[in-house]
């Protein structure tokens, strides 16, 4: 069943991006990713993950052999990624077309045992190749281990996104130094604005004059970072009413659980999206900045899954390689319970659809458009981008209907030159489905 929530054709990309030449020491392509799986999604380290693989019976490997199937895996495990945000739902290209842009995080990992070891990862993304073109691990606590701007390396004309952690003069100092621009979110503490006087910038008056949700507004502010002043923008947007009340009762929990006291001001700054960036108008409209930093909350939404998958486990420190191969892995586990938990009410234990529920794919509730196939086995094809749903009419008139098929699938189904082999390698089997009537 979980093999059914791989993005299509995930085995040919394995061989074609290099990451599987033979299967020594493995009895398939299947046992070798499940042997990986088993490395970045338990937390084991390499020995360990050797060592249950033997077990299990999928595998008969070193540790050092299981590290470098690990570093060839790197470039598999990118793209098994790009894939599943695609099914997710987040368009990775940024609003800004033609800018190179690369996104910035870090987190802290703890390695098991009582006496583990705690490392912060930095990282950064490029978008939307999903290219990770840093990576560095240091200690959680003491001089340069903190989330900080100056650590990265830009190119000028690169795009910056950034959470929070990230708002603060130095940061954005950093960036602009090297001819980068940045788009981060606000800080109001960590990152102090003027005006053009040289004046604290009167941000909780202007504030107020966004009055209906989703209404935006711009502001002229200027960053002071040591003698060196910053001309930026501010861009605001009222959150919905929703999305208000969601900030409102997290603070409330917060301060429940005793980690500090919520202000009348605090509440009111819970009603907005505050962002900091370094591009122009010209460059960029107060829109296109939003825009931007949506993309960055879209996939901020992900790595904080990420973040609790990657609490725990052995990170490989040998090289860069494995470190970001090792990256990819606990992604792609993040990525892929985001796709159980969006599709798992149609997933029962007997893995398929439940009786109850073929009325929600009977025919005469979807109407969708029937293509006529060359094939010995196939006669029809027919897609529901919008449900995900795909129809195939065999030659012997029987009808069945595949549920949570990516429209990427259904493209590549039309494209094959045999698409009765596509069929059977790519959707029989790994997707749930139900056989319907077909019409008298």
């Amino acid at each position: 069943m979980l093999l059914g929530l791989f993005p299509a054709g995930w085995e040919d990309l394995g061989r074609s991006t290099g990451a599987v030449t033979r299967l020594r020491g493995f009895n398939s392509l299947n046992d070798l990713f499940r042997t990986l799986l088993l490395h970045v999604g338990c937390g084991w380290s390499l020995r360990e993950t050797a060592v249950q693989a033997k077990l299990a019976g999928i595998a008969d490997v070193s540790d050092v052999t299981l590290l470098n199937r690990l570093r060839q895996a790197e470039d598999w495990l990118r793209q098994l990624c790009q894939q599943l945000w695609k099914e997710n739902g987040v368009n990775l290209e940024p609003a800004l077309k033609g800018r190179p842009v690369r996104l910035v995080d870090a987190t802290v990992v703890k390695e098991p045992g009582q006496t583990g070891s705690q490392w912060r990862i930095h990282y950064s993304i490029r978008l939307p190749s999903l290219d990770c073109d840093h990576f560095d691990l240091t200690a959680v606590e003491g001089d340069h281990t903190g989330e900080r701007l100056g650590r990265f390396t830009f190119q000028a004309g690169e795009l910056v996104l950034a959470d929070a952690g990230y708002s603060n003069p130095p940061g954005v100092a950093a960036v602009v130094r090297q001819g980068a621009d940045v788009i981060v979110r606000l800080n109001r503490w960590s990152l102090p604005l003027m005006d053009e006087k040289n004046r604290p910038f009167p941000l909780r008056k202007k504030m107020k004059n966004l009055r209906r949700a989703g209404e935006i507004a711009e502001w002229w502010v200027w960053v002071q970072s040591g003698d060196q002043q910053i001309a930026g923008r501010l861009c605001a947007i009222r959150k919905s009413e929703e999305a208000a009340q969601r900030a409102q009762r997290k603070l409330t929990l917060k301060e429940q659980k005793g980690k500090g006291k919520v202000t009348p001001e605090k509440r009111e700054y819970a009603c907005y999206v505050l962002v900091f960036t370094t591009l122009s108008k010209n460059q960029a409209t107060a829109r296109q900045v939003l825009e931007c930093y949506r993309l960055r909350w879209q996939i901020e939404l992900t790595f904080k899954r990420l973040k609790s998958v990657v609490q725990l486990g052995h990170i490989p420190k040998q090289d860069d390689q494995s470190s970001r191969a090792w990256l990819y892995g606990k992604l792609f586990v993040a990525l892929l319970s985001q796709k159980l938990a969006r599709i798992g009410s149609a997933i029962s234990p007997w893995g398929t659809e439940p009786k109850t529920k073929t009325a929600d794919i009977e025919p005469e509730v979807t109407v969708m458009k029937l293509t006529v196939v060359e094939s010995t086995s196939l006669a029809t094809v027919a897609y529901d981008a919008n449900r995900e749903l795909l129809q195939i009419e065999f030659r012997d008139r029987t009808i069945y209907r595949y549920v949570h098929v990516p429209a990427q699938v259904h493209a590549a189904l039309l494209r094959a030159p045999s698409k009765g082999s596509y069929f059977n390698r790519v959707v029989r089997e790994k997707f749930m489905s139900t056989r319907i009537q077909a019409d008298s």
